[in-house]
């Protein structure tokens, strides 16, 4: 059963009952970040309930020592956490002394809460009635400065409804919290020491052996009836929190407000001593422009971030809240900004998963922060990668591979591998293809080929001497095999000849032979450096072309299609459909090992591969393969619907591609897995753009010509997005009976529309 009580609603997520049992979920619904810094909905004051506090800093984590009962050669030391940062948001708020606090409040009413993601804040309002018998009416309103990206600031307006009455204002900071996620319940944080000057106050502390140093700060104003009120407040502290108490008596049915401006400056962009310092600077900066001109300027910001990204869908007012919500989470989590960061699985809105890097970056989220940005921003994500080539290098030395053959991390932190399930550390090796396909994808949209002499072929040969040596030659088969592995169904682990894995060794090989040749004829210069600096040969070039060239794949002649692995039809192929409903989701009702031996397929696996290449196959294989494949497929993960949703457009299924594309696009919304309290999923969101702009607007990038193939669904009446391509901005509307296109540019562009050549120029609507 999913959840259903989120408010439709074209450009804000809306929760209107207060409802203990959901707290948890509207914590990941409601989070807020600026790409710096995040945090889950946690309320302001206290509550005594069930919760997940969670307060998140950008690229900041804990190496937690691997917990595994049989230790393997190879195995990563740590699993990186995702930090819970000290808490800067908690603001007690007493009543003639007693603490509100929603869990033990009498009587809590007209409780509404809102996201509002076209200006990028998040309010809370209810009316409540304390155990002392007084009433009062609250209203907050918080959001984290995309101008001053190390600043939250949060607005808390308190109405005392039938008396006067005594309120107390307590904001505080603290250190002393705890992972949701930990292996052995280490302690994360080291407070080194806590400073208050007058309304300000700073915890500096560092996390344990990773020692990244941060200063938690605050500083509050106070208001009645808007009017501000200039107060002492009494300053407490002790090991690990710090806290300022304003007290006012105030009458019935008065406004008394708190202006809360607090956040984190870190030791990754300033000195670890002049933390304070840099806090200080900023919080300065906040608190002189006030919470309504911050306000303001956030407003402003998102909405130059909303003119590129959004995607408008007339007729469909879930669906439309769906695909913003998407939108708005992406770039909460990252914006391109810092090139030491990445995107999360989860973002600032959950610890769950660990690291900050997956190959789900190169495979979902580049396309997206490619069209809606600029290019530099992939490029940003693709140097990333560069920079950790020597770390891949040691994860393949760990493993027993040599030559500077690589293999990136399925997850990480800093380019070590950081995740330590052996069917996944040692298995699920294909996500070494996504960051080479992430090259030639880069390459392919923005025709910037630069990037591959200076830094991208180093990737590639390191990617393609892995898979040189990870293929083994089959006498019985004549052919090499890779053996071992989980593909991307990882519901199947330690299967022999994955044919998504071999199909992408193979391309791998062949893309970084065809770039080696490229080089080498025009970029001479890059050659002879590259060359000498990795120290390939002829001969080790010849032995590459031989393993592409005999790659062995699975194939069902009865079927015709290929085969998942090559036990596939060894297993009882009972589909989805005739699965009772009651076993779903079987990661939650079966062991794993039921699991490993049923046929169901968590993601696209095959289809990935026809996905990634689909220009290497006809239309009529992708629906054979399709028509097998998908109904054994449970859609258990994030990142499954989407790539099923593009390519049920693509096969003019236009209702199913439309479920699918709403399977995604409310994942989380909807909590059609059972798990939003622990996080979202925002890597997945970036396919939820894919599916609108790749599946129902049909964009490819075909002959280094962009081309469209719009369908929509029955339900709209028309949607539209823009598109960066090659630094000219091109916005597409489609309706039911046509299809539009604007040119935002200086020159005109050729597209291709349904297989026809157009000519688009700037400022001319173009009809097709």
């Amino acid at each position: 059963m999913n959840q259903d009580y989120i408010i439709p609603n074209d450009w804000s997520i809306i929760e209107e009952e207060f409802n203990p049992e959901r707290i948890k979920s509207s914590e990941s619904l409601f989070s807020i970040g600026n790409g710096a810094m995040g945090q889950r909905a946690n309320f302001e004051e206290s509550y005594s309930g069930e919760t997940f506090q969670g307060s998140y800093i950008a690229g900041v984590y804990y190496p937690d020592k691997t917990r595994v009962g049989w230790w393997k050669n190879g195995y990563p030391e740590y699993f990186a956490k995702v930090l819970n940062a000290p808490n800067w948001i908690g603001i007690d708020v007493l009543i003639n002394n007693e603490k509100l606090d929603l869990h033990t409040c009498k009587e809590v009413s007209k409780f509404r809460r809102e996201l509002n993601m076209k200006e990028g804040w998040l309010s809370r309002s209810f009316e409540a009635v304390l155990q002392n018998g007084i009433e009062i009416k609250v209203a907050t309103k918080r959001f984290l400065s995309l101008e001053l990206d190390a600043v939250g600031a949060i607005s808390y307006n308190v109405t005392p409804l039938n008396s006067n009455a005594e309120i107390t204002y307590i904001p505080y900071l603290d250190a002393g919290i705890t992972n949701e996620d930990t292996n052995w319940d280490d302690q994360f944080w080291d407070v080194l020491k806590i400073t208050q000057s007058n309304e300000q106050s700073y915890i500096e502390a560092r996390t344990m052996k990773t020692h990244f140093y941060t200063c938690t700060f605050m500083e509050s104003r106070l208001f009645l009836e808007g009017r501000e009120v200039i107060t002492g407040c009494n300053n407490e502290k002790s090991s690990n929190y710090t806290s300022c108490s304003y007290q006012q008596e105030i009458q019935q049915n008065q406004t008394y407000t708190i202006h809360k401006f607090g956040g984190y400056v870190v030791d990754r962009n300033h000195h670890k001593d002049e933390l304070v310092t840099a806090a200080k600077e900023v919080l300065d900066k906040a608190v002189n422009f006030g919470f309504d001109a911050l306000l303001e300027m956030q407003k402003e910001s998102w909405a130059q971030i909303w003119q590129m990204s959004d995607i408008t869908i007339e007729g469909d007012i879930k669906a439309q809240q769906g695909i913003r919500f998407n939108i708005f989470q992406l770039n909460q989590t990252y914006l391109g900004t810092d090139a030491t960061l990445n995107i999360g699985p989860k973002g600032f809105t959950g610890e769950k998963y660990g690291g900050s890097t997956y190959w789900d970056t190169e495979a979902y989220c580049i396309p997206f922060y490619m069209a809606t940005k600029d290019q530099s921003v992939a490029r940003t994500l693709l140097e990333y990668r560069y920079n950790h080539l020597d770390k891949a290098i040691e994860n393949a030395e760990k493993l027993g591979f040599s030559n500077g053959a690589a293999l990136y991390p399925m997850v990480t932190m800093n380019g070590e591998e950081c995740h330590n399930e052996w069917e996944i550390t040692f298995e699920e090796i294909h996500r070494n293809g996504a960051i080479a396909f992430a090259i030639f994808n880069y390459h392919r949209f923005t025709d910037d080929y630069a990037y591959i002499p200076e830094k991208g072929l180093e990737v590639l040969i390191g990617i393609a001497r892995f898979w040189y040596q990870r293929a083994n030659f089959s006498t019985a088969k004549n052919k090499f095999v890779i053996l071992g592995v989980t593909g991307p169904n990882e519901y199947e682990n330690n299967v022999n000849n994955n044919w998504y894995t071999n199909y992408i060794s193979k391309w791998c090989i062949e893309y970084a032979l065809e770039n080696i040749d490229i080089i080498k004829n025009d970029h001479i210069s890059d050659y002879i450096r590259i060359k000498e600096k990795v120290n390939f040969s002829d001969d080790e070039l010849n032995a590459w072309r031989k393993v592409a060239a005999q790659m062995y794949f699975p194939h069902s002649e009865k079927h015709n299609i290929f085969l998942q692995q090559d036990g596939f039809l060894d297993k009882e192929l009972i589909t989805v459909a005739d699965l009772d409903k009651s076993q779903r989701p079987i990661n939650q009702k079966w062991s794993w090992d039921r699991i490993l031996r049923s046929p169901y397929i968590k993601q696209a696996d095959i289809l990935q591969g026809f996905y990634l290449f689909e220009d290497h196959f006809s239309t009529e294989a992708l629906e054979r393969h399709f028509d097998f494949y998908e109904p054994f497929t449970v859609h258990e993960s994030s990142l499954s619907p989407c790539v099923h949703s593009i390519q049920a457009a693509k096969l003019d299924r236009i209702e199913q591609a439309y479920t699918f594309y709403l399977r995604t696009s409310r994942l989380d919304l909807d909590d059609y897995n059972q798990e939003v309290e622990e996080g979202l999923h925002i890597t997945s969101m970036a396919g939820t753009w894919m599916s609108i702009v790749e599946g129902f607007g049909g964009m490819r990038v075909l002959n280094n010509t962009l081309s469209f193939a719009p369908k929509i669904p029955k339900g709209w009446k028309k949607y539209s997005f823009k598109v960066n391509f090659r630094n000219q901005i091109l916005k597409v509307n489609i309706s039911q009976n046509e299809t539009t296109f604007e040119l935002e540019g200086t020159s005109d562009i050729k597209i291709f529309v349904n297989g026809e050549l157009v000519k688009v120029s700037p400022n001319n609507l173009v009809t097709v």
